[in-house]
């Protein structure tokens, strides 16, 4: 659908024609119809928030410390389940089954994710998502979403924190906080995607050069606010990049984190154990 600005709905283009009204009228039936489903959806739209952050100013509707771990394969009742809800595994390691002390281990308020190669010689991961694959689970129209963690260095290590749409009946919304390259140390990537079915795709990407003054194996924050017409990304509290909200992506999206491997992960000389570690996982939402 096309995005609707105030010039385009009140018809002050140049011109303006009977048949420029009747696109018009066409154009504000589209947009009260996604009115509609947004607010069956509950996600009354917020507007433009601005490029600052002040989660003073918001109510926290998601929080996990790791004080403890709530989480099981594929759910139900738990807090996070080891795996995508649509059962999809991607890049060169497995995403594990949780087991006492393989890949998440809780120590001190921090979560260890791990990266290893098991009895057989196959490399296993970890991944948390905070939907099961029934759709029960936190997720959350607009707001903000942030984690805090440190990232590995070495080869194929692929350590990432991002948002997906709870419907997918159409479309996969998907918008990637955090993907970072363990060979590319000096910065990460952010990147915003809708995948059609059928075919289509469309994607922004920006490259976040955070780490020329600051380690990516230090704790940093990595956050994303969304709102109806822009999604921001932050890093360490500050505004690093923003692009326009997609209409795919005025829906309830679910938090994941995970550290997976590049493909081909068996053919590179990747640290062995390799970890990711988080502070915390939180979620913000509107007063």
């Amino acid at each position: 659908m096309r995005t609707l600005t105030p010039k385009t709905c009140f018809g002050l283009e140049a011109g303006w024609t009977r048949s420029t009204g009747r696109r018009l009228s066409t154009m504000i039936a589209a947009a009260l119809i996604w009115a509609g489903i947004a607010h069956a959806e509950g996600c009354t739209p917020p507007g433009d928030t601005g490029d600052s952050l002040d989660t003073e100013q918001m109510k926290l509707s998601f929080e996990d410390n790791f004080d403890d771990l709530n989480v099981s394969a594929w759910g139900p009742g738990t807090r996070w389940i080891a795996h995508t809800p649509w059962s999809g595994d991607f890049g060169g390691a497995r995403f594990a089954n949780p087991k006492l002390g393989f890949p998440f281990v809780v120590t001190d308020g921090v979560l260890r994710i791990e990266a290893a190669r098991d009895a057989q010689g196959d490399w296993r991961s970890g991944l948390l998502a905070s939907v099961d694959p029934k759709g029960a689970g936190f997720s959350q129209c607009y707001g903000y979403f942030e984690t805090r963690a440190r990232l590995p260095i070495g080869p194929r290590l692929w350590p990432a924190f991002w948002l997906i749409g709870k419907d997918r009946s159409k479309s996969t919304a998907e918008i990637d906080v955090l993907e970072f390259y363990g060979d590319k140390p000096e910065g990460y990537s952010s990147t915003v995607h809708v995948w059609r079915r059928g075919g289509g795709h469309y994607s922004d990407f920006s490259r976040i050069e955070a780490f020329r003054d600051a380690k990516p194996t230090d704790f940093h924050t990595y956050g994303v606010k969304i709102d109806s017409e822009f999604i921001r990304m932050y890093f360490d509290k500050k505004l690093v990049w923003k692009t326009k909200t997609q209409p795919e992506h005025r829906q309830p999206m679910y938090i994941l984190v995970n550290l997976a491997l590049a493909e081909d992960a068996g053919d590179a000389n990747i640290p062995e154990p390799s970890h990711m570690f988080v502070d915390y996982v939180r979620a913000y939402s509107a007063k």
